[in-house]
C-alpha cells in the first residue's frame, strides 16, 4: 500500500484467471464500483492491478471481493515474481493428458491425407472426448459462467460455448443415428480445441515468466542475511533487522544488502545490474555502496544509510514494476475494441448459424461454422499485444542502466524531435578543473603551481581543490606553509619560505594594486573564453606581484560529443541549456560539437526559467526531450515531454529517479540515445502485435463465417496467434544499446 497524495493511496492487486482483453475491461469494471475507487488499471500480461484509492474502513478487503465476485482471483502484487523459480515444464500435465486423450480423435482426419478411412467407434470418441470437455475444460466453464452472470462476454465463454456446441452436436447425431449407421461426429472439434487452447496458455505463461526476468533479477540481487559488528564481533542478522548506523562487514564476493558508506577497507564493486557499466568502481573509506551491488576482493566494514523501501534498489525496482503496469495510451484504443468485441462475435456466430441453415445446409454444418467463429474470435492476442511489450521493453532497458518510468515516456521518446541537454554534470564532467596556468615567460611554472597548491590544500573551496588535484597529477612536491589565511569570498594568503603570496580573484587582487604587466593579453584571452579566473601574487617591498593566472572550467564528459552527434545525424536538433554566461556556455558547446552560431546555446538561464524554455520549444509542436542531472533541472525535466534525468556518481540519484520519466543510471551520455531506440524498437513491437492481432480476427472471422476453416483449425491459429504476439515481444530481449 502506497500513499500518492494526502487523500488517496496506490493498491497493488494480483489477479489470476484473466485470459483476455475482455477479462481486463471486466475486472476494471468491477473494481471501479468499489467505494472510494478513484483510478483503476488492470494488466493482463502482469495479471495485476493498480487501484488508487481513498483510505477506508477494509478497503482492501473490499477490492479483493470485488475481484473475486467479478470470477477471478485476488493473490499478492508480486506473487508472480516472488514464487519460486519453477521449471520449464511445470504446468504442462493438463496438456500433456489432452494430448494423449485427443491424438486418437484426430486419427480420421490424418488418415484422410494418405487415403485411409480410419474411424473409432462413437462411444470411444465419446469416452476419449468427454474427460477432456468437462474435466480439463472445466476452467472454462468456471470463467465463462462468471462472465455470463456480470452480463460480459471474455475468451472463457467463447471457447465454452463453441466446444459445448460441437461436443453437443455430436452425441445428439450418435444417439439420434440409426444402430446400423455410422454418422460423421465432431468430438475431435471440441476435444482437440481445448487442448490447444491449453497448449497456447502453457506457451504464452511461459513467456509471461520471461518478460519478468528483469524483475525477479533485481529482487534476487539483495541478500537474505547480513553480518552485523557488535561487540561480539560478527554476528548474522536477518536483513529485515538491520538497522540505519548498524555497522556490517561484507565479505569478499558477496553482495551488498543496504546502501552504506565505507567506513574500512578498499575493494573493486561490480555495479553493472544497476548501471549497466560492466567495469567495476574501486571503493574507499568514505565512499558510498549500493544495496544489490556486488563486492570484489576486498572486506569492508560499511555504515548503514538505508534500508528496505528506502534504497536505491528498492526505488529501482518500484520504478521498473510502475512502467510494467502502467498502460500505454495506445492501449485504450484496445479497450475500447474489447469493451464491444465478444458480444459482437456473438451476435456474428448467430447470423453464421442462420445464414447456413437458412440457405438449405444441414443444422450441424451450420452449428459447426458458428463454433468455428466463436473458437477463432477469441480476443487473447488483442489484450496482451501492448502489456507484453511494454514488459519486455523495459525490463531489458533496466539491465542496461536505463529506468523507465512510466509507458508514456516510453511511448513518446521515439518521437523526439529536440533534444536539450543541462550542460553542468550532464555534458560535463560536473567538477572544476585547472585548465590553465599562466605565468610570464622564464617563471617555473612547476614551482609556482606547487606553491599554489601547497597554500590551498587546507581549502575545501571547489577551486582550491582542483588546483591541488592538478599538483598531484603532476606528481609536483607540496613546499611547507605557514600563516595560512582564509578571506571569505575573495581568496586567501600564506606564506611559503618567508615569502608571502596571495591568491583570489581578479578584483581583490586589484583592490591591492596587483599589476599584471605582461599577463595583460593572457588576462584578455581567458576573459575572452569565459573560463573562471583566479590570480596569484607575492607580496613584495614594492606592492603586490602578479605571478600567474589559473583558469578554472569543466571538462566535457568524453561521450558528450559521439552522442550529440550520433542524435544529430538521426535527424534530432541538439540543444545546451545553461545558467553560464554567454562566453562561457559557448565555449563549451563548441568542445562538444555544438554550434552556437545555428541557435544551438541557450545562455545565462536561471534554473527557474529553463521550464520556461522547454515550454516554448513544445509550443511550435515539436516533442521535446529534456536530459539533466535531475536537482536544480527538475522543473525542466517535468515540462519536457520526456524528461530524462543522469544519475551521477555525484550524487542526486534519488532526485533524479522521481524527477522524470527515464532515468539514466550511469554517466554515459550514449544512453540518450539508447533509451530513444528502444523506445522506437517497444512502440514498433506495439504496433506489430496489435497489427497482427486485428488482422488475425479481422481475417478470421470472415473465413470460419464462410466455411473456410473448421474448429480444429481455429483453435490452432487461436493459440498460435497468443503465442506469436508474447515471442515477438520477447525478441526485444535481445536488445544491447550501441554504446559505441
Amino acid at each position: 500500500m502506497i500513499m500518492t497524495d494526502p487523500t488517496n493511496i496506490r493498491i497493488d492487486l494480483g489477479i489470476h484467471g484473466m485470459t483476455c482483453a475482455s477479462c481486463v475491461a471486466r475486472a476494471e469494471r468491477a473494481l471501479k464500483k468499489v467505494p472510494g475507487v478513484q483510478e483503476v488499471a488492470v494488466n493482463l500480461a502482469t495479471e495485476s492491478a493498480r487501484i488508487t484509492v481513498a483510505p477506508g474502513e477494509q478497503v482492501e478487503a473490499r477490492l479483493k471481493r470485488a475481484v473475486r465476485d467479478a470470477g477471478y482471483e485476488p493473490v499478492a502484487a508480486n506473487a508472480a515474481i516472488d514464487a519460486p523459480n519453477e521449471s520449464a515444464w511445470s504446468g504442462f500435465g493438463p496438456v500433456a493428458l489432452g494430448l494423449v486423450l485427443s491424438l486418437p480423435l484426430m486419427l480420421p482426419m490424418l488418415g484422410d491425407l494418405w487415403g485411409q478411412h480410419w474411424m473409432l467407434p462413437a462411444w470411444l470418441q465419446f469416452a476419449l472426448a468427454t474427460p477432456v470437455q468437462f474435466i480439463l475444460g472445466a476452467r472454462f466453464y468456471k470463467a465463462g459462467w462468471h462472465a455470463a452472470k456480470a452480463l460480459s462476454g471474455n475468451m472463457d465463454l467463447l471457447v465454452s460455448m463453441g466446444t459445448s456446441a460441437g461436443w453437443a452436436l455430436s452425441v445428439w447425431l450418435w444417439l439420434s443415428a440409426p444402430a446400423d449407421a455410422m454418422p460423421h461426429l465432431y468430438f475431435e472439434a471440441s476435444a482437440v480445441v481445448i487442448t490447444l487452447v491449453l497448449l497456447g496458455k502453457w506457451l504464452e505463461a511461459r513467456a509471461k515468466r520471461q518478460t519478468t526476468s528483469a524483475i525477479r533479477a533485481l529482487h534476487a540481487l539483495r541478500p537474505d542475511v547480513a553480518h552485523l559488528l557488535g561487540l561480539d564481533g560478527e554476528v548474522d542478522v536477518p536483513i529485515d533487522e538491520v538497522l540505519p548506523g548498524d555497522e556490517l562487514v561484507v565479505r569478499p564476493g558477496e553482495r551488498f544488502a543496504v546502501d552504506a558508506v565505507v567506513q574500512e577497507g578498499q575493494s573493486q564493486v561490480d555495479e553493472s545490474m544497476l548501471t549497466g557499466e560492466p567495469l567495476p568502481v574501486g571503493k574507499a573509506p568514505g565512499d558510498l555502496v549500493t544495496g544489490g551491488t556486488l563486492n570484489g576482493d576486498g572486506r569492508l566494514v560499511i555504515t548503514v544509510k538505508a534500508t528496505g523501501v528506502d534504497t536505491v534498489l528498492a526505488n529501482i525496482i518500484r520504478l521498473v514494476e510502475d512502467a510494467q503496469a502502467a498502460k500505454a495510451p495506445i492501449q485504450r484504443l484496445v479497450d475500447q475494441v474489447s469493451a464491444v468485441f465478444v458480444p459482437v462475435v456473438l451476435v456474428l456466430a448467430l447470423l453464421t448459424l442462420l445464414g447456413w441453415w437458412l440457405t438449405g445446409h444441414a443444422f450441424e454444418v451450420a452449428l459447426i461454422h458458428a463454433v468455428t467463429v466463436l473458437v477463432i474470435a477469441c480476443p487473447c492476442a488483442l489484450g496482451l499485444a501492448t502489456p507484453a511489450a511494454i514488459m519486455a521493453g523495459t525490463g531489458v532497458a533496466a539491465q542496461h542502466g536505463i529506468l523507465i518510468k512510466d509507458a508514456q515516456a516510453l511511448e513518446l521518446a521515439h518521437k523526439a524531435q529536440v533534444v536539450v541537454f543541462d550542460k553542468t554534470g550532464t555534458l560535463t564532467l560536473g567538477q572544476a578543473r585547472l585548465t590553465d596556468f599562466v605565468a610570464p615567460s622564464g617563471s617555473d611554472e612547476a614551482q609556482l603551481l606547487g606553491i599554489a597548491a601547497a597554500i590551498q590544500s587546507g581549502s575545501s573551496h571547489p577551486l582550491a581543490r582542483a588546483v591541488v588535484a592538478q599538483a598531484q597529477e603532476k606528481n609536483l612536491p607540496l613546499p611547507a606553509v605557514s600563516q595560512v589565511l582564509s578571506i571569505p569570498g575573495k581568496g586567501l594568503q600564506g606564506s611559503v619560505a618567508s615569502r608571502d603570496y596571495v591568491m583570489g580573484n581578479l578584483a581583490w587582487i586589484q583592490e591591492q594594486g596587483g599589476e599584471l604587466g605582461a599577463l595583460e593579453a593572457p588576462l584578455a584571452a581567458l576573459l575572452d573564453r569565459g573560463v573562471t579566473l583566479a590570480v596569484m601574487a607575492e607580496r613584495t617591498a614594492t606592492g603586490l606581484q602578479v605571478l600567474a593566472l589559473m583558469g578554472f572550467g569543466d571538462e566535457p564528459k568524453a561521450s558528450a560529443a559521439p552522442a550529440i552527434a550520433a542524435l544529430r545525424a538521426q535527424g534530432i536538433r541538439v540543444l545546451m541549456l545553461s545558467g553560464d554566461h554567454a562566453a562561457a556556455a559557448q565555449a563549451m558547446a563548441q568542445r562538444v560539437g555544438l554550434h552556437p552560431e545555428q541557435g544551438e546555446v541557450i545562455s545565462d538561464v536561471l534554473p527557474g526559467d529553463k521550464a520556461a524554455h522547454i515550454t516554448a520549444l513544445k509550443q511550435h509542436g515539436q516533442t521535446v526531450v529534456m536530459v539533466g542531472d535531475g536537482v536544480n533541472d527538475a522543473p525542466a525535466l517535468a515540462a519536457a515531454d520526456v524528461g530524462m534525468a543522469m544519475a551521477n556518481a555525484g550524487g542526486g540519484t534519488d532526485v533524479a529517479m522521481h524527477a522524470a520519466g527515464i532515468t539514466l543510471m550511469r554517466g554515459d551520455l550514449a544512453l540518450v540515445a539508447a533509451a530513444l531506440d528502444i523506445s522506437h524498437r517497444t512502440v514498433a513491437k506495439i504496433r506489430q502485435n496489435l497489427f497482427w492481432a486485428f488482422v488475425y480476427n479481422v481475417a478470421g472471422i470472415p473465413l470460419a463465417a464462410f466455411g473456410y476453416l473448421n474448429p480444429v483449425m481455429a483453435g490452432a491459429a487461436m493459440a498460435l496467434s497468443s503465442v506469436s504476439v508474447m515471442s515477438n515481444a520477447l525478441l526485444l530481449k535481445r536488445w544491447k544499446p550501441d554504446l559505441e
